[in-house]
Parts: C-alpha cells; structure tokens; sequence
C-alpha cells in the first residue's frame, strides 16, 4: 500500500462527514441563539476597565470569604456521605443479579429520573418546602449526588463475579450474607473513589446551589454581583479557586491512601 493510498480522503469519509454534520448543526444553533461572534470579540477588547476592577481585590472582605467557603464545604461534607449511604441501598435495588425484576425496575426508574432533573429544579423545590438556608442546599446536593453514585454502584454491583455468589447461595448463605461477602467487598474501591470523586463535584455544586440558598461563597458572589462590588467579586472567585483546588488536591490524596491502606487496590 502507497502512502498516498493510505492516506487518501476515503479512509476519513466517516470522521470528515461526522465533522461536517457538526459544524452544520453548530451553525445552526449559533443563528437561532443569534450568537454574533465581532460583538463579543469586540466587548472582550472593550471592556478592559471591568477587568482592572475585578483585580484591584477588596481585601478586607478575605476572612468573611473564607469563613462562607468553609460553609460551602461543609454543605458538601454533609450532602455526600448521605447520598452515598442511600445510594448504596438504592444501588442493591437497582442490581439485576441480586434484585427481583419487580423491586429493580423502581429502583432504575427512580435513579434516571433523578439525573434527569437539574440540581437547581430540586433545590427550587425544597426552598418551597423548607424555605432559604442549609437544609434544600444539603438535599439539592444529596439527591443530585444519589442519581449518579446509585447508577454507577448497581453497574458496578451486576458486574461482580457470579462464581463467588454462587457458592455462597449454594452454602446456604441468605442475600445479606450474598451481598456482605460477595458484593461489598468486590465493589469497595468503587465505592470510595466515586464517593470522594463526587465530594469534588459537590464542593463546585455547592457553591452555584448555596448561592440560591442564600448561603455559603456563591451567595456573597450572587450578592457581590448584584451591588457591583467588583473588588468583593474578585476576592470571592479567588477564594473558590483556591479552595476547590485544594479540596481537589485532599480528595486525591485520600483516595489514595484509602483504597491502599485498605487493601483495595
């Protein structure tokens, strides 16, 4: 085969017509959004004085920042061991190699109409029930982290080996005793890596669901926002970045030495 041959148009017909497509469809969705490309470009050159107000940072206000953000980690502190601890039990509901066909649809139908829902339509809901503060932040953030754990876990659950499922049905064990020596200790490392992995997500959520809490970094950057105090602002996106960056830096190093100390690895 040449290298003309190899490389010749036909062999990428399908990524050239995928690409294609794509840009059709961006093309058309940037006309109906009315997206105008010069405008923007011209208002990101423009407005250079916006910019300098965002970092002449008001550092009076670093402490009362730090002390929300600590309110924002702990909001997601509190919401992701509760949706893990009931993501696990909806997960053995969901599972298809433990679960009677008529508990586990439910199960799965309950789990994908939770991801279906935006964090911010539950939170809206439960600041009706439960009005501003903590509590619909904590439940927001619960539920939301219940949709995706739940689905990973039973995935994860239907994929354990049969053989040792088995063998301890075959020994007369109950399903508790099927799930707590067959499953559990198959599906752990799962387990703690999602878990910490979804405090991640639940320390950048927190900050957009605390804002519309009225609680937490988010509601002083919403707040900061609205006065057009620039300096506030900047030393309120400052702060984020700084501490989702660490609380990145700390779940990495604890998975870590959970799943080794552990065994699980």
């Amino acid at each position: 085969m040449s290298v003309l041959s190899e490389y010749s148009p036909k062999r990428y017909l399908k990524v050239s017509l995928f690409l294609t497509v794509m840009a059709i469809a961006v093309y058309f969705a940037m006309k109906a959004c009315r997206v105008d490309l010069a405008s923007m470009f011209e208002s990101l050159f423009t407005n250079g004085d916006v910019y300098l107000r965002f970092i002449d940072l008001d550092w009076s206000t670093l402490w009362h920042m730090v002390k929300a953000a600590a309110v924002t980690v702990l909001l997601a502190a509190l919401a992701t061991p509760l949706a893990a601890c009931l993501s696990i039990i909806v997960a053995i509901a969901g599972a298809r190699n433990i679960s009677k066909p008529w508990f586990r649809l439910p199960a799965r139908i309950s789990l994908g109409l939770e991801r279906a829902l935006p964090d911010t339509v539950v939170l809206f809901v439960f600041i009706a029930a439960f009005g501003l503060g903590v509590f619909p932040a904590v439940f927001a953030l619960a539920l939301g982290s219940l949709g995706m754990l739940g689905k990973l876990w039973a995935d994860g659950i239907e994929e354990v080996d049969d053989k040792s499922l088995e063998a301890i049905r075959a020994n007369g064990g109950s399903l508790w005793q099927s799930i707590r020596y067959g499953i559990i200790p198959q599906v752990m490392p799962a387990i703690i890596s999602n878990s910490i992995f979804r405090f991640e997500v639940n320390v950048r959520a927190a900050t957009v669901l605390g804002g519309l809490a009225g609680v937490g970094i988010g509601y002083e950057l919403s707040r900061a926002y609205s006065l057009l105090e620039y300096g506030r602002m900047g030393m309120a996106i400052l702060v984020i970045v700084v501490v989702v960056h660490l609380c990145e830096r700390f779940s990495g190093f604890a998975r870590g030495k959970l799943l080794i100390s552990g065994g699980l690895e």
